[in-house]
This record gives C-alpha cells, sequence and structure tokens, in this order.
C-alpha cells in the first residue's frame, strides 16, 4: 500500500543510541531456529552429540576472534574486547559441562541440549534486579543462536531479505526483539541507517556498539514486531527515543529542523582536569580497555561481583588473581579500588543459594554476606593479595554500617592472607548506608579511604526502591538531606586527612559536577563513556571561577 494511504502513529521507547534516520524496515528473522531439530538419541550415541557440541564451540569461538579482529581495526579496542568476553562466556568449562550433562541424562540431541542450557542461563539473567547484569543477558542468547547457528550451517538473516528495500547495499532500519552485539556489527551497518528493538538497555554491549558505529537506536518499543512489517517506512529517532511509522512529511521536515542528522557520536577523549580526577567504574576485567582509552585517571570503583554473575560460578583463586593483575598492569601506576563482592539481596547466585528473605535489601548482603561466607571472603582476599605485590591496591567493601563491621572484615581479610606476600593494600569504605555516613569521622579513624555510592544512599536515605516502578518519581539523589550527608561525609574525610570519592549516577551528572567541585570534591570515579562530558562539566566550572 502506497505510503500516502498509511497513517502516521507515534511510538515512544528508550533513547539508545543519538542521531535520527528515515528508511525502510528489514525485519530480523528471528525465528530462523523455529524447525531446529529436537529429538531423542540412543545412550550410545550421547559422546557423539557432546563432540558435536564441542566442535560447535570451537568453531564459534573462532569466528568471535575473526569478530574481534574486524571490530578492532573498525571501530576500536575497546569495543572489540565485548566478543573477548562473549568468547570467554562460550568457551567456560561450565557450558561445555552442563550441556554434556543434559545430552546423557535426557538422552536429547545436541541442539535441543544448546537451547535448553542457554535458554536457562538467559533467563536467570533475566530475573536479576542489578540492571548491568539483565542487560547482559541477551548475550547467552546470542551465544545459543551461534551454537545453533554452526550446528545447523546457517546464519544471519533477515524476513524479507529476498525484496528490493532488503537488498545489500539498500540503505534499512533493522527491527528485531533484541539488539545483539552480533547484529550490530555482522550486517553490512554501511547502509543500516537504525536500530529498532523491543529489548535492550542502554548500557548494553550492543548499545554501545551502535554508538559507536554511530547509527542510531530505540529499544523498549512493545511488540514492535507486530506494528511493523517489512517495507514499512519508519523514522528512528534516538535523540528522544521515537519512532514513527509511516512518518508525513510535516514530520519529517520538523524532525530534520530540530535535530541533529544521523552521524558517529563516538565519544572523543578529554585530556585531565588540574586538580579534578575523574577515573572510571568498570564491571569486568576486560573494561579496562575502554577506561584506558578515554584516559581514566585509575579505576575508582571495580565492581568485582559482576565478573562471578557472568560467569555463573565463583572463580578460582587463581582464576581471579589473572584477572585482577591484569588490571593492575594495565593502570601502570594509577589507583585501582577494587569493591568487595556486593552479593546478596538482587545478586544472588546458584551456586551461593540464599535463603528466602522478606526484604532482601535490608538483609544477608554486602559485608555481612561476606562475614558470614568466609570462603568467599578468602578466595577473593588472596586473590586481590597476589595481585597486589610489587604494586599499590585499595579494597574496599560495601555495605559498611559501622566501624565495628569495617574493622571486623579488614582483620578478616588479614588473617586469612596472613602466609602470603603483598604490596601496598589500603581499605576503605563503601559510604552507601546512612548509619556508616553518620558516623564517618569514627570510621575515619581506621579506614585508609572512602567513596560515596549516591545510588544505594539514595534508595536507603529516602526508603524507596530504585527498580519500583511505582515510587521512581521518589528517586531523586537532588533532595537537601541527601546533600548534607554527603557534605557530612566530606568534612570527616577532610579532618581525618584520607581521600573521599564519590560515585554513581550523581557522580556522573555534568550539572551536578560543579556543585560537587564548590564543596570540595577532588576525585569522582564514573562509566568510561561519562569521562569526558563529566571533565567537560569540570573545566567549564573552572573556567567559570578564573
Amino acid at each position: 500500500m502506497p505510503a500516502s494511504l498509511q497513517m502516521e502513529t507515534k511510538l515512544k521507547g528508550l533513547a539508545l543510541s543519538e542521531g535520527y534516520a528515515i528508511a525502510r524496515v528489514c525485519m530480523f528473522n528471528e525465528h530462523r531456529h523455529s524447525s531446529m531439530p529436537s529429538y531423542r538419541i540412543e545412550a550410545g550415541n550421547a559422546d557423539a552429540e557432546i563432540a558435536r557440541v564441542q566442535e560447535a564451540i570451537k568453531a564459534a569461538a573462532k569466528r568471535l576472534n575473526e569478530i574481534r579482529d574486524e571490530v578492532a581495526e573498525r571501530i576500536g579496542p575497546a569495543e572489540a574486547e565485548i566478543f573477548v568476553a562473549q568468547r570467554m562466556i562460550l568457551e567456560d568449562q561450565a557450558l561445555d559441562r552442563d550441556v554434556a550433562e543434559l545430552i546423557r541424562r535426557d538422552l536429547v540431541n545436541a541442539e535441543t541440549a544448546v537451547a535448553h542450557t542457554l535458554d536457562a542461563y538467559e533467563a536467570r539473567m533475566r530475573d536479576m534486579k542489578d540492571a548491568y547484569i539483565r542487560e547482559r543477558a541477551s548475550e547467552f542468547g546470542e551465544i545459543k543462536h551461534r551454537l545453533l547457528d554452526v550446528l545447523g550451517n546457517m546464519r544471519l538473516s533477515f524476513v524479507c531479505s529476498g525484496d528490493e528495500h532488503c537488498q545489500r547495499g539498500r540503505n534499512r532500519v533493522v527491527v528485531a526483539k533484541d539488539l545483539t552485539p552480533s547484529l550490530t556489527v555482522e550486517i553490512d551497518t554501511r547502509h543500516v541507517m537504525g536500530f529498532v528493538t523491543e529489548r535492550g538497555g542502554k548500557n548494553s554491549h550492543a548499545a554501545i556498539l551502535a554508538r559507536a558505529i554511530g547509527v542510531p537506536a530505540v529499544s523498549g518499543i512493545s511488540d514492535v514486531l507486530e506494528k511493523v512489517g517489512c517495507g514499512t517506512e519508519i523514522l528512528v529517532n534516538g535523540n528522544n527515543g521515537e519512532v514513527v511509522i509511516w512518518p508525513s512529511e510535516s514530520t519529517i521536515m520538523q524532525v530534520q529542523a530540530s535535530e541533529p542528522a544521523h552521524k558517529q557520536r563516538v565519544p572523543v577523549p578529554v585530556d585531565p582536569v588540574a586538580g579534578f580526577k575523574v577515573m572510571a567504574n568498570i564491571n569486568t576485567a576486560s573494561d579496562v580497555t575502554e577506561a584506558l582509552s578515554m584516559r581514566a585517571e585509575g579505576v575508582g570503583l571495580y565492581r568485582t561481583e559482576i565478573e562471578v554473575i557472568a560467569e555463573g560460578r565463583l572463580l578460582s583463586e587463581d582464576e581471579l588473581f589473572e584477572r585482577y593483575s591484569s588490571v593492575v598492569k594495565a593502570l601502570g601506576g594509577h589507583a585501582v579500588v577494587f569493591r568487595a563482592f556486593d552479593l546478596g539481596s538482587d545478586k544472588s547466585l546458584p551456586f551461593m543459594p540464599i535463603p528466602p528473605e522478606e526484604n532482601p535489601s535490608l538483609g544477608w548482603r554486602g559485608t555481612r554476606l561476606l562475614l558470614g561466607r568466609m570462603d568467599l571472603l578468602r578466595t577473593q582476599a588472596r586473590a586481590l593479595v597476589r595481585a597486589s605485590v610489587g604494586s599499590r591496591l585499595d579494597v574496599m567493601y560495601p555495605m559498611i554500617v559501622d566501624k565495628e563491621q569495617f574493622l571486623a572484615v579488614k582483620q578478616a581479610f588479614n588473617e586469612v592472607t596472613a602466609d602470603l606476600e603483598r604490596g601496598d593494600i589500603r581499605h576503605g569504605v563503601m559510604f552507601e548506608v546512612p548509619s556508616a555516613c553518620l558516623e564517618a569521622k569514627e570510621i575515619y579513624k581506621v579506614a585508609d579511604f572512602g567513596s560515596i555510592g549516591t545510588n544505594d544512599l539514595t534508595q536507603y536515605l529516602f526508603a524507596v526502591d530504585r527498580d519500583n516502578e511505582l515510587v521512581a518519581a521518589d528517586f531523586n539523589p537532588d533532595k537537601p538531606a541527601l546533600w548534607n550527608l554527603i557534605t557530612s561525609v566530606l568534612a570527616a574525610s577532610k579532618e581525618s586527612g584520607k581521600p573521599l570519592s564519590i560515585c554513581g549516577e550523581l557522580a556522573g551528572d555534568p550539572k551536578f559536577i560543579g556543585r560537587l567541585m564548590d564543596l570540595g570534591f577532588e576525585t569522582v570515579s564514573v562509566s568510561s563513556r561519562r569521562i569526558s562530558v563529566v571533565r567537560a562539566a569540570a573545566m567549564a566550572r573552572q573556567n567559570r571561577t578564573t
């Protein structure tokens, strides 16, 4: 039907990557594995099916290495590390073990075992409350499809691949249920004008890649696969999250007049600002590459539990040592602050069952859990001490409630590592519980440093669940009560002569940087992609006062 006879429909989603684009829709083939063979096997054939899976893993890993090299050359080394992380999941012995166990136990074929195992992994990740972890869930689905493609000799495809508008070399907007890293970079992105999906968070690897290659992207459009079809003309506005189906000429003219055109928007590194240090928050060892590319002045928050959650198992002391030492070496003398495992609450794991709690956010989590699970503390502490040899390393304890708890966990750390050679290790406190903030003066008498975690502190101070949509409007850090508490902790830091940094969303918001500097903060820690905008805000504030 001609576009002139279609009714314009506007949909609102989440803006993932800036810019706008207008083109015809190509529907990603979500169901290419719907006819996947699924059948029972004889017990004597189990080893053959397991061998098929192992060969598929090798082939998929090889392809991921190729993609990594292509992305490193075309986009950059930081983005290429995304595919290293995927390969690590693919080659994890737990995946091989779980698939083999399912084949032998249920006597199912390779495809069925791969699909069931990775579906279970993905579902487990999607059930997590932590947004970062949920945004990584789709990568398990992507690994599943990658293995099924190898097993079935298939590849990425589009529903309308035979239609003129979807042929290679034609400009198009790709519509899919999930925006995955492979979809973002493996198709011919020179002619992909935009992405529209039902799912996918702003901090997902795929969203990072979309921004890196300069393609507008919008997610969170419910039932988008039913609302558009192959060949539908669509306008994707990655600046405000709007998607317009069959846009009218007036709508197109309005967007063209008011919004910057589709162009590459890779964050440009900004030189450090004198007197104001901007460090990086990282979630895994592989994230350090991006941090360095943005000229981070160290790592102010290494969320070590994310690495364990992503693996789905507790890594061994040697495995943790390898990762931690690689980060310390990569930073070349810059500070690295390792937050001890912040597990519990929304971060429970199958290998670490936690009894049901009526209010897990106020329950067995953070340092409380570490003191109750000395096996976790011992494994991590020994890996950290080994990584500290020949350098300086900072350990920060999460969810500290008072001075006594900090002393208890520090003593436990030292006891389980007493036999090891060590470098310069400092012990600090994450100020994210109001009671600790109110006792900051006493805590600074025994702690070496501190960092304010504004996300949890806001939640606990105002008794508002940050993941509850019913009260989301109340989750606002820009309130006098929070600023008063922040100021009091900073005063305790200044009096003790020991450092204090600030992390969380407030630290990465440029509109608060001037205020933090006026209060006397000299260090913030933010996500790598916020470093440049934070430095720009800091320079603007300095220019206003000189």
